[in-house]
């Protein structure tokens, strides 16, 4: 038998581990270092050379699209169709499991999966028909909480919830839920994994069958496992097995979805006989931006450890550039691309990567002026995202009140109890008198005597006493907020708005990081309002200004409309450094560089939050091949604040012998890397008891410490170390501090 197609194409160390013998084996497989095809042609030596036939295969992955192709390339290499072998991601392994063994999991054989939003609307109707307020026991919230005990493998009966009261009716509601979804015959996501677990560990002649069938289980990917994912997956394997597992301990960016980097040494002190193999080569990467990753992730413990290296030249040095302000950042990022793309780079071989979806809108902004296409990599445009879509929609209200669309939107955003009976009662009046809904509403709640009209509904017919009073309380809340920001400075009104509707509040009790994503996203908003020039979208004729929140509007209309790439044009790729793993591009930006942006101000005093930071940007490295660029701005705006900045501590690891800085720095806001950073502003700058070590009080972050003053006049600023915020740099000027006694 010829072999050669299968161990030609491998290196010294893809081969090692490829032909390996039969036996627990774990491969660190380093970025860039060709996991995959170690991962297919490990199944072809199965079986070409160990005796396994199709049937003994069980590959697993974390995505359908990796799946296919992984199934595709096994195809192409050994000329043969794999219908046999099983090969897909854990859902879909486990569904498949379940659908086959449907009475022994305790499942009818046509049970449905419920979708992730399917399961929130059934928890919504278990919440109310338990008459448990929503807006305490939060529909999403409660629908974390399930799937998060399912991840470790809890079932209701094993949920310990003390004394606490609302540990104790999130469990009740968990017992419903799953007494539903049985009585229904419907399995969530997460159902499945663990319905799968439960099925081979409560049968043990099931597990027994499916061992001695699939004698070589290998998993993708294994540092993004969760509990219920290796505990399975040891299950299918068995003590004894040949669990063939493929991950990388230094790219595990998962921990918020569960997945534990612990697994890779659990998998070693569980199979004490297994073999390690090192993929250490990268085929991706130039020697420089290698040697940067490994100085980087050097610095985590714990790691089962290997060093990146190339057999190509070590290429340019990683560019560093120090913007002013984000302005500057966008537009230098602009002009390299430009640049980049005239010497005959296409645009598509360039990203800009980020930490917070949040930092796209500056770059989105740069880009539409200078007409280069650029296409949002797994997400929305900035103005297109939803929380910006409600803000703006409670905004247009303030402006327009008969803007039904926006009304229909942010109606019962919070949940305020203004349901489906309420809105088409008002649709209907609006309708039969051709009017907004908003004009619709106030002339019915108004209390005052109208003529009606034939077949015409009073309000307390039309919406019930509740939808009254709520959308009575809608319309005052409008009123208001109209009131409280005339005269104001538009970033004020906007920020006024967002803060006073309880958006805040409605995304901070998402438990996951979209709630955190998405107020970062509210807050910059009120940082493009901060920076927007009212001017450029007012009429030409003289006297015919917008006024500023009327013309912001139609700014963000416009920006909304146009300007994404397709999918399949020439175009710039921007993403979240998240959203980056897994991809490669010769041309790499990494912006925001600084301590409190990357790593994460909520990481920063937290060793696995701050280890887990420092892979991710080990990963962000590691999808440049040719040429990487780091950038922070001495000054952001951020949040709808001004703050300065520090570059982030993953530059400074950095050898300085790698490291080449765009220009030079100047004077106050310029220190170099690794001198001290801070130069204090003489006492008497400052202003009245504004010192050192001075308790304050701030608005929106609370109280807090003064760490830091700098800079003079109206350029001083003062670090404060909030009690619940973390540190932050203010504008003296603006910040509006409260000395507390």
């Amino acid at each position: 038998m010829d072999i050669s197609p299968i161990l030609d194409p491998l290196n010294d160390e893809q081969r090692a581990a490829v032909t390996a013998p039969a036996g627990a084996t774990l491969v660190l497989a380093g970025a860039g270092s060709g996991k995959t095809r170690v991962l297919i042609h490990r199944i072809a030596w199965a079986l070409t050379a160990l005796g396994a036939s199709p049937h003994n295969i069980l590959a697993v992955t974390f995505t359908n699209k990796a799946a296919a192709e992984m199934r595709h390339r096994i195809e192409k290499l050994l000329g043969m169709p794999g219908g046999a072998m099983w090969v897909g991601t854990f859902h879909g392994i486990a569904h498949r499991l379940l659908r086959l063994h449907h009475q022994l999991a305790g499942l009818p054989p046509g049970f449905q999966i419920l979708d992730s939003e399917d399961q929130q609307r059934l928890i919504k109707k278990l919440i109310r028909a338990q008459e448990l307020d929503d807006t305490r026991f939060v529909p999403r919230d409660v629908q974390y909480y399930i799937n998060k005990l399912k991840d470790d493998g809890v079932r209701p009966a094993q949920v310990k919830a003390g004394y606490d009261p609302m540990q104790q009716t999130l469990a009740k509601l968990y017992a419903a839920y799953e007494e539903t979804c049985q009585r229904s015959g419907v399995v969530d996501f997460a159902e499945l994994l663990l319905r799968a677990f439960e099925l081979l560990r409560d049968n043990a002649s099931l597990a027994a069958h499916y061992r001695a069938r699939f004698t070589h289980v290998l998993v993708d990917e294994f540092q993004d496992t969760n509990s219920i994912q290796y505990a399975w997956t040891r299950l299918m394997a068995g003590n004894d097995g040949s669990p063939f597992v493929v991950g990388d301990d230094d790219q595990s960016i998962y921990r918020w979805r569960g997945a534990r980097v612990e697994n890779l040494r659990q998998f070693s002190r569980d199979y004490p006989n297994a073999t390690m193999f090192r993929l250490e080569q990268n085929y991706r990467s130039t020697g420089n931006i290698l040697d940067a990753a490994n100085a980087l992730i050097a610095n985590n413990s714990g790691r089962l450890g290997k060093n990146l290296w190339t057999s190509g030249g070590k290429g340019e040095p990683i560019h560093v550039y120090a913007a002013y302000n984000e302005r500057d950042e966008a537009d230098f990022v602009l002009h390299r691309i430009l640049e980049w793309n005239r010497r005959g780079g296409a645009r598509r071989e360039v990203a800009v990567l980020y930490r917070s979806n949040a930092q796209s809108r500056v770059f989105e902004e740069a880009f539409l002026s200078a007409r280069v296409p650029y296409k949002v990599y797994g997400g929305l445009r900035f103005y297109e995202r939803a929380e910006i879509k409600d803000a703006l929609a409670y905004l247009r209200l303030v402006s327009n009140r008969h803007d039904d669309a926006s009304f229909e939107r942010v109606v019962n955003l919070p949940t305020r109890g203004i349901g489906a009976r309420t809105l088409e009662g008002l649709r209907a009046a609006a309708r039969q008198r051709g009017e907004s809904m908003w004009a619709a509403a106030a002339r019915m709640l108004s209390g005052m005597p109208e003529q009606k009209l034939p077949g015409e509904l009073s309000a307390a017919e039309a919406f019930g006493a509740r939808g009254a009073t709520a959308l009575l309380g809608f319309l005052q809340l409008i009123d208001r907020l109209d009131a409280d920001t005339k005269g104001l400075p538009l970033h004020e009104q906007i920020d006024h708005v967002i803060q006073n509707t309880g958006l805040i509040e409605h995304f901070r009790k998402d438990k996951q990081d979209k709630g955190e994503a998405r107020i970062e996203n509210l807050e910059e908003l009120v940082s493009a309002a901060r920076g927007f020039d009212a001017d450029a979208l007012s009429p030409g004729t003289e006297g015919e200004k917008l006024p500023p929140l009327e013309a912001f509007l139609a700014h963000a209309a416009l920006e909304s409309g146009e300007g994404q790439a397709d999918e399949w044009d020439d175009c710039v790729q921007m993403m979240t450094l998240h959203t980056a793993k897994g991809l490669e591009f010769p041309l790499v930006f990494m912006a925001g560089m600084e301590d409190g942006l990357f790593p994460h101000q909520r990481s920063i005093d937290d060793l696995e939050g701050l280890e887990e930071e420092r892979r991710l940007c080990y990963v962000g490295i590691t999808r440049a091949m040719k040429q990487l660029y780091v950038s922070y701005a001495e000054q952001r705006r951020l949040h709808g604040m001004d703050s300065f900045g520090v570059p982030s501590r993953f530059i400074e690891e950095i050898p300085a012998a790698l490291v080449e800085e765009i220009r030079p720095r100047v004077q106050v806001a310029r220190p170099a890397i690794g001198v001290a950073r801070f130069r204090p502003v003489a006492p008497e700058a400052a202003a009245p008891g504004i010192k050192l070590g001075a308790r304050v009080r701030h608005t929106r972050f609370g109280d807090g410490v003064i760490l830091n003053l700098e800079g003079q006049g109206s350029q001083a600023r003062v670090q404060v170390n909030f009690e619940h915020q973390g540190a932050k740099w203010l504008m003296l000027s603006y910040a509006n501090l409260e000395i507390v006694r």
